[in-house]
């Protein structure tokens, strides 16, 4: 695991597109769940220490996007719009552009550009008030965090890989929600 921590460090020290030239399944699908292990455990720390500064402060932060879409939609709506229609458009737009850095002398800036856009995006899944705006920095810090790991799956795989890493990263963090949703268990 301290291989791919130290990877992602590197990478996001100094991004820089290059091809991973192993195509084996086998290696690929190692090297994945590594990375996907290592950006749970970031984002889950991150969700935690949120939570524990919100609870410490008594913040405000409003209702979650995902409450609102869950009283209105069913969970198989929620399951395809987080795991199937969020990684394919969020790929996209995100990652997709990288592409056209690869041989950029301005790649870096690229990636941490397109990085934070889509951190900063997901600002959007709060109430947007003062306290959510001037929070917004380490609100976002989840999405920033697995945008440097699907930059890095993008530049060493492609686009499909970082779409599909996405996609279980997505579905790993949603299915609890949706469990305890369905069996009306209320979430703090």
């Amino acid at each position: 695991m301290n291989m791919e921590w130290n990877t992602i460090l590197n990478f996001a020290k100094n991004p820089v597109y290059q091809e991973d030239t192993n195509t084996d399944l086998k290696y690929r699908l190692i090297i994945l769940s590594r990375l996907l292990m290592s950006a749970l455990t970031i984002s889950i720390f991150l969700g935690m220490l949120i939570g524990g500064l919100k609870t410490a402060f008594h913040l405000d932060l409003g209702k979650h996007a995902l409450d609102d879409f869950m009283a209105e939609y069913s969970a198989l709506t929620l399951l395809l719009a987080a795991v199937i229609l969020a990684p394919f458009f969020e790929e996209l737009l995100f990652r997709g552009p990288l592409y056209f850095f690869r041989n950029s002398q301005y790649f870096n800036y690229a990636f941490y550009s397109l990085t934070l856009i889509f951190g900063f995006y997901h600002i959007t899944n709060f109430e947007l008030t003062a306290t959510t705006l001037a929070l917004a920095p380490l609100l976002v810090l989840p999405q920033m965090s697995i945008g440097v790991f699907l930059g890095f799956v993008r530049v060493r795989f492609g686009l499909p890989w970082a779409m599909a890493f996405h996609a279980v990263y997505n579905f790993v963090l949603v299915t609890p929600m949706l469990i305890l949703h369905l069996l009306e268990i209320p979430v703090p």
